[in-house]
């Protein structure tokens, strides 16, 4: 097919973003090219919150029409947290059709090398980007966050995570040269000289399972990921969420036809209501790489029965944090209050379990004890969320029943400190709406262990007493041994305190945040800089994003000659 985007074009556009980018996540500097503020839309071809919003509307009652092989049916049924029906329906794939037809195109994007397939992944960003305000709408009404936080992380925060795995991407498959000469002397005889040529070339399909709550946040480290190291990429969504993942595959499908690539090379795999067709895909041999975001039974079933696959998986984790003592009470209050408010606790990253010595806590306001700590942080997220239309624009929804039944389960393990409330939406009175509730438990009662030692996704957090800080670290070490975080958070002012905590999160490889209290969350990690998940305990087996992430997603052939 003819190029409408020749691959000079592409390279003169977005190799500077793609070197700026190297330079980054070298540095672990802060950078983005994707504007936060939803007002810096709206010039260059891009969406402005009109236009975003009036994209929005029209997709909905439509059919989505992607033009990929083997469609058999059409499937929908969203509806979103705020208690819009979307309408919107999808291919379904008859996938001993569609899977060859994808394989089918992976030549010639193997040999296009890796810097023209990093540039065709970030045209593909880029486009995406120019509908940021579109798609925070869709991200919204599929998982239930506010608008702001659905914009932000839905939208550039997404892309930058997309942007930093081509980045990683481009620079593992360039750390061995293209070609070399080698010459091995050999006394008083000719040398003996070999030309060497290698080849970056993929390990095969990959398959993109998507999650619920973050599908664009979550979905696109691995889809750009793969698709830079060569792969086809098919991507299936969370029946909950596909219109996000949807709309993503289209603007891949426009770009790599217009650059002269298959199509196919990204696809999309909607499905019927109960059908599962993330596990008959999953052990197709086809399938050759799976990101999977989500419950940790479904993703150590991935890891043990898709032998065929290289499998990445982030499932859940009891995330901790250890509050032994402060010289900004206030600040750790308002930065604790807010981490457990955001978007409802629906976020793997937001804690959990917080310990706390039973004989209190050292503050510059004096000392706490263990009851007043709990009362006084239940006062920071009362203040923080009480009035509504704040707590509306944090809360957002509850993403869907589950996260519901868990919140007022809750409340009969243990004391509460702090009730969860209904709160209505004028703009959507059907959204269930719902503030985060906090309960007490002692952690020497075996009880109250069976409660905080799992993890309860959504707004449910455990005050634990504990007898003394030597104890809360060896409760975090367990917690992360047995079942894995995503995130640990402690606040001292005690540097041998300081230095075990530290000691134990190196030990057993989770991702620690140490006294914060400003405008930076525990529950909040940056693209290019952080490391989202460590790989190195059951919370993931996989890190956003390093080398490792990256580099088992293609292999290097040689051919060599002689000279």
């Amino acid at each position: 097919m003819a190029a409408e985007l020749t691959a000079h074009e592409l390279t003169a556009k977005h190799r500077p973003t793609l070197d700026q980018a190297l330079e980054t996540i070298r540095t672990r500097a802060y950078w983005s090219p994707h504007p936060e503020h939803p007002k810096a839309y709206g010039e260059h071809g891009s969406l402005d919150a009109a236009a975003g919003k009036a994209a929005f509307d029209a997709l909905l009652g439509t059919r989505l029409d992607l033009g990929q092989p083997g469609t058999d049916d059409w499937v929908g049924g969203e509806v979103s947290p705020y208690g819009v029906e979307l309408g919107v329906t999808y291919p379904h794939a008859d996938i001993d059709v569609l899977l060859p037809a994808m394989r089918a195109g992976q030549r010639a994007w193997r040999d296009a090398g890796p810097e023209v397939r990093a540039v065709v992944c970030l045209e593909i960003l880029k486009r995406i980007s120019d509908r940021t305000h579109e798609f925070a709408h869709a991200v919204m009404h599929t998982s239930g966050q506010a608008f702001m936080m659905a914009f932000q992380a839905g939208g550039p925060h997404a892309q930058d995570r997309g942007l930093e795995a081509v980045a990683y991407a481009f620079a593992e498959q360039v750390r061995t040269p293209d070609a070399a000469e080698w010459s091995k002397p050999q006394g008083k005889r000719d040398p003996l000289t070999l030309t060497k040529r290698f080849t970056p070339v993929p390990r095969g399909t990959a398959l993109v399972i998507g999650c619920n709550t973050f599908p664009t946040w979550n979905g696109y480290p691995g889809l750009f990921a793969s698709l830079a190291t060569g792969n086809a990429v098919l991507v299936k969504p969370h029946p909950r969420a596909v219109l996000p993942l949807a709309l993503t595959v289209q603007v891949a499908r426009d770009v790599l036809a217009e650059a002269g690539f298959d199509p196919n090379l990204v696809a999309l795999a909607a499905e019927r209501p109960g059908e599962g067709v993330a596990k008959t895909l999953a052990t197709r041999p086809e399938i050759r790489i799976i990101d999977y975001t989500g419950s940790t039974s479904f993703g150590d079933w991935l890891e043990t029965n898709a032998h065929q696959a290289q499998v990445y998986t982030e499932k859940a984790g009891v995330n901790t944090v250890i509050v032994h003592s402060t010289d900004d009470y206030k600040g750790m209050l308002s930065n604790l209050a807010f981490s457990l408010s955001l978007y409802s606790g629906q976020m793997c990253t937001t804690p959990q379990n917080l310990l706390v010595p039973r004989d209190g806590i050292t503050t510059d306001q004096g000392p706490r004890t263990f009851d007043e700590v709990t009362a006084d942080l239940a006062r920071a997220v009362d203040g923080l969320l009480g009035d509504d239309a704040r707590a509306n624009a944090l809360l957002g929804a509850i993403v869907n029943p589950d996260v519901k039944a868990r919140l007022e389960a809750a409340a009969g393990l243990g004391e509460v400190a702090l009730a969860s409330r209904e709160i209505t939406n004028p703009e959507f009175p059907d959204a269930v709406v719902r503030t985060p509730v906090i309960v007490k438990l002692d952690g020497a009662k075996p009880d109250d262990e069976a409660a905080y030692m799992s993890e309860c996704f959504g707004p449910v957090s455990f005050a634990v007493a504990v007898d003394s800080v030597t104890d809360a670290v060896e409760l975090l070490r367990r917690t992360v041994r047995e079942k894995g975080a995503m995130t640990v958070g402690a606040y001292t002012t005690d540097a041998e305190t300081e230095r075990a905590v530290e000691e134990v999160c190196l030990e057993e490889a989770a991702q620690l945040s140490l006294n914060l209290t400003g405008g930076v969350y525990v529950n909040q990690t940056a693209a290019f800089s952080d490391f989202h998940g460590s790989g190195g305990n059951p919370a993931a087996n996989a890190a956003l994003c390093d080398g490792a992430f990256v580099a088992g997603r293609f292999r290097v052939v040689e051919v060599r000659r002689e000279a």
